[in-house]
């Protein structure tokens, strides 16, 4: 539980040596300071507030048993409000106790009604697993809390259903089991008082957008039963939390933002990789390596010490220090990667130590999350490198130091990760480690976008019709629409129920719609692209874990390198229809990277601005693409050792773009040659798609590009940026809106960077599907000053 003291559990080791000094050791490795900028984020004071008359005397006893002597100011403003009834967004930083915010009235109004019940819904099983042991542990008698999710034995789901008066589940359950069962769970509803929204920050997006109508579908059932519950969110710090909140409830919701916990002093540095010398071995096709030119010539570049490979050493290096770290690593393979790493240098080092490092990511079987969070909290392990899987859960308060591999996509996040450093109120560090791409390249030389901005808005849009269609259709199942549900679900609900009809899902009566079919409509709330695909071991039949559909052509298709645990695999088949990749051990000395062809025709226009030779569009498109082949590339060089074909499926979306067209009159007054064109718009596309993630909550894998010289649907020079959801999620949209700030910085960004002719740290990108050809670092900057010199601010 996030508390109010220092009541949380720490075992690690004894203090270590201070950030200032543990962080001039890691400076000294080098010859060279990798070090761009040190931010002293200060130490501040709790503001403490009394009880609130309103909380029973056991209750107050129970908690203040388990360290928490009395509630902070926000704290106790936010249960205030709650119990009072009002709908409240709390949104403070890491660690401030948002917790007691919400259990506060949820559990004095299940102690002053024996029929009230509370429903917890948490993004991550292990962040409703940790609070499960927070309310269980206050031992106040009659509450009966427990997890409903997919992970509870069937025996277990009759009793929780009958008894739990505080039910702790994710949106993902609510979505396929309880809302569905409806029925089964109408005594529960029936006296709900509370519905807890936990880290609902994190609902951004397709998934946000899906979760909004899932608590549509929830409040629908709610009132056929009687009960208008009470919404309590908790969130990170991020901007206009109330606005936010509202979109994910269709509620008003009041914004609690003050934060007046106390909070020890974090020394928070950026850090960029030192500079390689120039490889003449390496080929124009390695993104890490070097650039092709317009021209398809091999230009010798300097390029930077991969991030991950700095993030072992570093993660290495602290838990020789015996300092306990949690390196964040953007991918599954990333987390394996650095964690093999680590393990091997501590080895050389000290034999055994090594095993005092693991990795931790989704995927894993609930068994092995299990072990891993327990050996953490306890201290039998120093270091862990993980997915995002541990920003949100298990109460990891007394963490020396995180290392975060890589910019996270949000400031909010980026706050999250940091913020699981800090013993008990003490010092504590935090490294961001930048990769060699534009937007971490910008952020580690302009500290004051990180520093001195504010937090960014979450972005969700429920009006997206290919998420509220299928959830009309779930709700139609879970009773007929009538005209005052269209309401509730909002903007494009009775369009939405119209096209439903049309298609012959929905049958229209004078008591509403009704859903014709037997069986109910399958929907992918986090939008991953179908079901999570299973990875297996061809000798033994085990299951080694799951990917999202979405990710199995890159991750997954035949010959594919994949890791679990530090083990190496490679992939024997992939069956698409079975949901299966069947694998084998094997440990390669190549890496695999899946390339793909997109083709982008424009569907309708919904705004545009018209600035002379410049244009700006927002607006649909059909994007279709192909992963075709893959490179396999030696680990040691990035050398290629070769290219293999690929048969894999087309794959379809219709989304939402925003793109700019440039006349080629004033591409040649910019002094960029006909023949230049496609390099220079195919570089600003890289570079724009980077540094979207500044000023929308996305990261770059939510977006994708392309450019072209003559596009046939805009007949000019044209650069596309789309969402890479279908119906959009809303990135491109905050695209358009931002447009001359979002293109400034991806201008900058390419012009600042330290090299030649373009690399990954501004042009480069790791997911091109044309291996970074053509590509044309100063007729990137021309493109974009003759868009700036025009575009109105």
């Amino acid at each position: 539980m996030e508390s109010s003291s220092a009541a949380t559990v720490s075992a690690g080791p004894g203090p270590g040596p201070s950030p200032a000094d543990l962080l001039r050791r890691l400076r000294a490795r080098g010859a060279a300071d990798p070090v761009t900028h040190v931010e002293r984020v200060p130490a501040r004071a709790g503001v403490p507030a009394p009880w609130p008359s309103w909380a029973q005397a056991e209750l107050r006893a129970s908690f203040t048993q388990r360290g928490v002597v009395a509630p902070w100011q926000h704290q106790a403003e936010a249960a205030n409000l709650a119990y009072e009834g009002e709908h409240v967004v709390v949104a403070t930083g890491t660690a401030s106790g948002k917790s007691l915010a919400y259990q506060l009235p949820a559990l004095a109004t299940l102690l002053a009604d024996p029929r009230a019940t509370v429903l917890y819904l948490a993004p991550t099983k292990a962040l409703a697993a940790d609070q499960l042991r927070a309310v269980a542990a206050l031992e106040l008698e009659g509450v009966r809390p427990a997890c409903y999710d997919g992970d509870t034995p069937r025996a277990e789901r009759e009793w929780i259903r009958r008894h739990s008066r505080f039910v702790l589940t994710n949106p993902d359950m609510l979505h396929h089991g309880i809302l569905p069962g409806h029925a089964q769970w109408s005594g529960f509803l029936r006296r709900l008082a509370y519905v807890v929204i936990d880290e609902c920050h994190t609902y951004r997006g397709v998934f946000g957008s899906h979760v909004a109508h899932v608590l549509r579908r929830l409040r629908r059932q709610c009132a056929r039963f009687g009960a208008t519950p009470v919404f309590v969110l908790a969130s990170a710090t991020s901007g206009d939390p109330a606005t936010a909140a509202g979109r994910l409830t269709g509620l008003p919701v009041t914004a609690v933002t003050e934060d007046a916990s106390p909070r020890g002093g974090v020394t928070f540095a950026l850090w960029e990789p030192p500079l390689l010398p120039p490889d003449s071995s390496a080929s124009p096709s390695v993104p890490a390596q070097a650039t092709g030119g317009h021209d398809g010539a091999t230009d010798l570049v300097q390029v930077r010490r991969s991030a991950l490979r700095e993030t072992a050493d570093l993660l290495a290096d602290t838990v020789a220090e015996g300092v306990r770290t949690l390196a964040f690593v953007r991918s599954r393979k990333g987390a394996e990667v650095v964690a093999a790493s680590a393990r091997r240098s501590l080895d050389d080092a000290v034999p055994g130590l090594g095993d005092r490092v693991a990795a931790y990511r989704g995927g894993y079987l609930r068994e092995e999350r299990r072990e891993l969070e327990r050996a953490l909290l306890h201290g039998d392990l120093l270091g862990l490198a993980s997915t995002n899987a541990l920003e949100l859960g298990v109460d990891l308060v007394g963490l020396d130091a995180v290392l975060i591999c890589g910019y996270p996509g949000t400031r909010a996040s980026l706050w999250q990760q940091a913020g699981r450093a800090g013993r008990a109120g003490q010092e504590a560090l935090a490294v961001l480690v930048a990769r060699d791409d534009p937007l971490d390249t910008y952020l580690v030389h302009h500290p004051e976008a990180i520093f001195g901005a504010p937090v960014e808005a979450t972005v969700l849009d429920p009006a997206n019709p290919y998420v509220l269609a299928p959830q009309l259709a779930c709700a139609a199942v879970e009773a007929p629409l009538t005209p005052a549900d269209l309401v509730l679900f909002g903007d494009g609900a009775k369009e939405a129920v119209d096209e439903l009809v049309a298609a012959g899902a929905l049958r229209q009566r004078p008591t509403g719609w009704y859903w014709r079919h037997r069986e109910r409509p399958e929907v992918d709330l986090r939008g991953e692209g179908g079901a999570p695909v299973a990875v297996v071991e061809s000798s033994t039949g085990r299951l080694l874990g799951t990917v999202d559909g979405g990710s199995s052509h890159f991750l997954l298709h035949p010959g594919a390198v994949y890791l679990h645990q530090g083990v190496s695999y490679v992939v024997d088949e992939l069956d698409l229809a079975d949901g299966c990749a069947l694998v084998h051990t094997e440990e390669p000395d190549w890496s695999t990277h899946a390339r793909d062809v997109t083709d982008l025709s424009v569907v309708s226009v919904r705004s545009y601005v018209d600035a002379g030779p410049v244009g700006m569009f927002l607006g649909e498109v059909d994007v279709t693409s192909q992963v075709v082949s893959y490179q396999r590339r030696r680990i040691a060089t990035g050398e290629v050792i070769d290219t293999r074909p690929l048969d894999l499926p087309t794959r379809e979306l219709r989304t939402v773009a925003v793109w700019f067209t440039l006349s080629p009159q004033s591409l040649a007054l910019a002094g960029v040659q006909s023949a230049d064109v496609p390099g220079a718009l195919h570089a600003a596309e890289h570079a724009a798609i980077g540094l979207l993630p500044l000023i929308a909550t996305c990261d770059r894998w939510d977006i994708g590009g392309l450019s072209t010289a003559v596009h046939p649907d805009t007949e000019a020079p044209t650069v596309f940026v789309y969402d890479g959801h279908p119906g959009g999620a809303g990135f491109a949209e905050r695209a358009y809106g931002t447009a001359s700030a979002w293109l400034r910085a991806t201008r900058d960004a390419i012009a600042e960077c330290g090299c030649e002719t373009g690399c990954p740290s501004c042009v480069q990108s790791p997911k091109c599907g044309n291996g970074n050809n053509p590509l044309s670092k100063p007729d990137a900057i021309r493109v974009l000053d003759v868009v700036l010199a025009n575009l109105p601010e």
